[in-house]
């Protein structure tokens, strides 16, 4: 949900740039279902940025960890880790795994990039403990990636010229498929939680997939308006209420 998420090239194309991957300690967050007045705490998460090296290259570790709390976690217990690394050579997704367990089911997907000129290939793997589920090739024209790092193109948009409705398309692999999405920006609000206030840019996430009852503003983010750029506020609608993320200093 933190990095749920067709158009110009050039948009889809663009890097992700170095000074977005220093190291800046753990990120966390408070997970609610919301559904009317009702809001319970459904899970914690955690995201962080980590020095590493990739195939015996410098590089980027992006990590994010969620668990069910409370009444969710005796209802629908889930433990998810998602990791994804990023060269320091060029700032290129190289390779996204994540892994899903759910108590009585436990999977792992992986996708590997490569980049041939402006066309990115992406071997996408989805494996239980017992059998292979997925084993594909995907192939597009331009950048392609993984739902973490996904947000990491979110917090490296130019933010100087932006204005209200304008549009940022990007594809996400998941699966067998490359899922067109788009962030449309929707202005500066405060958000306020627990006695903080953010200023931050406001977004929409649209999906266009089959999967999405309601691709339109299917998610929304709050980023922090400051250098660190630090994501305050998530939510996704559900079939039945929504999700939604709060930062926090720590859990």
């Amino acid at each position: 949900m933190l990095c749920c998420l067709c158009g110009s090239l050039t948009l889809v194309a663009q890097e992700l740039p170095a000074e977005r991957f220093v190291p800046d300690g753990t990120l966390c967050y408070q997970l609610y279902f919301k559904w009317g007045v009702l809001m319970p705490k459904a899970g914690k998460a955690a995201l962080v940025v980590q020095d590493t090296a990739y195939r015996g290259k410098p590089a980027w570790k992006y990590t994010l960890t969620f668990h069910t709390t409370g009444l969710f976690e005796k209802v629908f217990r889930m433990r998810d880790t998602l990791d994804c690394y990023i060269s320091k050579e060029d700032c290129l997704l190289q390779f996204a795994t994540k892994h899903s367990d759910e108590g009585d089911y436990y999977s792992v997907d992986d996708l590997a990039f490569s980049y041939t000129g402006q066309e990115t290939k992406v071997h996408s793997r989805r494996y239980t403990l017992t059998r292979t589920k997925i084993d594909t090739l995907l192939v597009a024209e331009g950048k392609v990636y993984d739902m973490l790092a996904a947000t990491m193109y979110l917090r490296a948009l130019d933010w100087e010229g932006m204005t209200i409705g304008s549009e940022y398309p990007f594809r996400v692999a998941i699966g067998r498929d490359l899922v067109n999405s788009a962030f449309r920006y929707a202005g500066q609000q405060v958000v306020e939680y627990k006695g903080k206030t953010y200023r931050t840019h406001h977004f929409y996430i649209d999906v266009y997939d089959e999967a999405f009852t309601q691709s339109k503003a299917a998610g929304e983010a709050w980023i922090d308006d400051d250098s660190n750029r630090v994501p305050v506020k998530l939510r996704a609608k559900l079939k039945i209420g929504a999700a939604e993320a709060y930062f926090v200093r720590d859990l």
